[in-house]
């Protein structure tokens, strides 16, 4: 005679399996953000020449933290600092214009060192675009201003093409998250949205309306998201009378610095964009219910 406790045991270990299944992708899922990360911060320096003495333990060193800061983000089931991380693909977005502008970037700038077909062709590319994008009052030409007067004229071009092939890639992938937004419906084609998960640096319980204040976050980035731009050029520019200028005569400055200045306000209009959205979500989610209510009194 069977003991009537083995078909509870039976029950458990497929619960145990998967649990233990669901740790291993969350692990490895975590360890491969991790890698991709450290390689986004390695890439520039694998193709270009390291001008400092320390300059490679510097870059090493900065990708397995950004390896390590971003494998403790995903492998946790609590999140700390990184938003949307259970609501793609705004993080993936995120990833995939950085990475294309380091990558674009540090090809155009090759080209001047080592040129071979491909980067020839990256740089004749960046050139055409450059064409479009630098005109009068642009964010390109508030760049290529921002230069020291007796900056020479290859340097010119060069920030100019980075400038502009990174201030386009920008503009795709705020296109390609408006574009998931208005035609694919993020975020509920993912399932319910978790605020604490999704948002952990934004307190529901803090005072005041919800949609209100996501409202006035979601505005507020991207007006700022807008005008940094336009800003961080007249800021270095203002900072130079009183301190050294950035020297973007070292390549691998000039890839951050342009990278950082074409993706911060990118991810400022995405977050905007995004916070915008959940509030319009909450809106049609408590008019639907009120609607109900109304039915059901009825």
């Amino acid at each position: 005679m069977q003991d009537g406790t083995e078909p509870s045991k039976n029950k458990k270990r497929p619960i145990r399996c998967e649990r233990v299944w669901i740790v291993i992708a969350r692990t490895t899922g975590a360890a491969i953000r991790g890698l991709l990360v450290a390689l986004m911060v390695l890439t520039p320096a694998l193709y270009l020449p390291v001008t400092s003495t320390n300059g490679t333990e510097i870059v090493v060193f900065l990708a397995i933290l950004a390896f390590f800061l971003t494998f403790a983000e995903y492998n946790s089931a609590f999140p700390s600092f990184i938003e949307f991380r259970d609501a793609p693909p705004v993080n993936r977005l995120r990833f995939v214009g950085l990475m294309s502008m380091i990558t674009f970037l540090t090809l155009i700038c090759k080209n001047a060192y080592a040129p071979t077909t491909l980067t020839t062709t990256f740089y004749s590319v960046g050139l055409g675009v450059a064409n479009v994008v630098d005109f009068p009052y642009s964010p390109v030409r508030l760049i290529i201003l921002m230069l020291p007067a007796d900056a020479s004229a290859h340097l010119i071009e060069l920030v100019r093409i980075s400038a502009s092939v990174a201030y386009v890639a920008a503009l795709v992938t705020i296109g390609s998250f408006v574009y998931a937004v208005k035609v694919r419906g993020w975020p509920t084609g993912n399932g319910a949205f978790n605020v604490w998960t999704n948002l952990p640096l934004f307190d529901p319980t803090k005072g005041g309306d919800v949609v209100t204040r996501l409202q006035r976050d979601g505005r507020l980035n991207i007006s700022i998201g807008i005008l940094l731009p336009f800003l961080i050029p007249a800021l270095i520019k203002l900072l130079t009378e009183y301190a050294d200028p950035i020297s973007l005569s070292n390549p691998q400055t000039l890839i951050w610095t342009l990278s950082a200045w074409a993706f911060l306000p990118a991810s400022m209009i995405m977050r905007g964009i995004a916070t915008l959205r959940i509030a319009n979500l909450i809106v049609e989610k408590r008019r639907a219910y009120s609607t109900a209510e109304s039915t059901q009194t009825a």
